[in-house]
């Protein structure tokens, strides 16, 4: 049994308006179809359909204000009520007291310590690398985890080896931006399947997506269309390279923010969770909050 984690910052459950939410208007049949057709809004509630069971997700646990991102990250990865630990909704990067907690415990470790092997999928520039080895940024707390479990962060040449993908899933984004021309583009569905074949040399694997986020605070709206019929195609790549018997596939998010573009802050909307595989529904039961995966994961990969 193993477990792939799809993660996409900053996306939350919000109003059926096409004017600020892409979620209202974009183009996505497989993640639909998945919801019983149902689009990712306020008051989907929970789906349950043959191959999927989605959950409606609780970000705040109980702490007053907008989730953010350290905070948000570090329940995922740790399962305790770290806003409530540290006194606050932090973000984005984690600090002191976020990154002491990730030290002392999160689910890379975890799974580590269990003899397993666990990583993170994103491959990251040279200059990001730079930065971090010279001290001048810090890693997210999704990064700062894997880090923790000794992981040194995928790098330009694992991109190219063909064992790691970008953030962005496809890999266009280095050669527009970024102009490196030598690395690989995939199609949405070719990063998808992809992104199957490399979890399976792991008992868990995370994905990382951020511009989400990013474009939530920034617009345009469209490219928040665009980004959500990406992931679409991405997640059609998923589901046709999958087995269900083989373990878990988890999509989900820190926050909400991209379903209300224009506002440039983060809503306290829940979040959407997506489970797919066998395990399915013993792994949703009771599921309500982002503390509730380090749990249920221990359980199915550890017994």
């Amino acid at each position: 049994m193993h477990i792939l984690m799809l993660f996409l910052d900053g996306i939350g459950l919000g109003d059926d308006d096409p004017a600020v939410n892409p979620f209202a208007s974009a183009r996505m049949p497989t993640l639909t179809a998945l919801t019983n057709g149902n689009r990712w809004l306020r008051g989907i509630g929970r789906q349950e359909s043959e191959r999927a069971i989605f959950i409606p997700t609780d970000p705040r646990l109980g702490i007053p204000g907008r989730p953010q991102s350290a905070t948000g990250q570090a329940a995922i990865l740790t399962g305790k009520n770290v806003p409530q630990m540290i006194g606050e909704h932090y973000g984005p990067k984690p600090n002191l007291a976020i990154r002491e907690l990730l030290a002392e415990d999160n689910f890379f470790k975890q799974v580590v310590a269990q003899g397993k092997r666990a990583a993170l999928l994103d491959a990251y520039p040279p200059m990001w690398h730079h930065d971090h080895n010279r001290g001048k940024s810090l890693r997210s707390s999704y990064q700062q985890s894997a880090y923790e479990a000794g992981q040194t962060l995928f790098d330009l040449e694992a991109l190219k080896q063909g064992r790691a993908l970008t953030p962005e899933w496809t890999g266009e984004s280095w050669h527009t931006y970024l102009k490196l021309k030598d690395t690989p583009v995939y199609t949405p569905h070719e990063a998808g399947k992809q992104l199957v074949e490399l979890s399976r040399s792991y008992d868990f694997a995370m994905h990382s997506h951020w511009m989400t986020d990013m474009i939530g605070h920034r617009g345009p709206l469209e490219r928040g269309i665009e980004l959500l019929e990406l992931f679409d195609g991405v997640m059609a790549g998923v589901l046709d390279a999958w087995d269900d018997a083989e373990g878990l596939v988890l999509v989900t998010s820190d926050h909400g923010n991209m379903e209300a573009i224009g506002n440039r802050n983060h809503t306290e909307n829940d979040v959407p969770t997506l489970i797919i595989g066998q395990q399915k529904a013993a792994f949703a039961q009771g599921f309500h909050a982002l503390t509730d995966f380090v749990p249920r994961m221990a359980t199915l990969l550890f017994g």
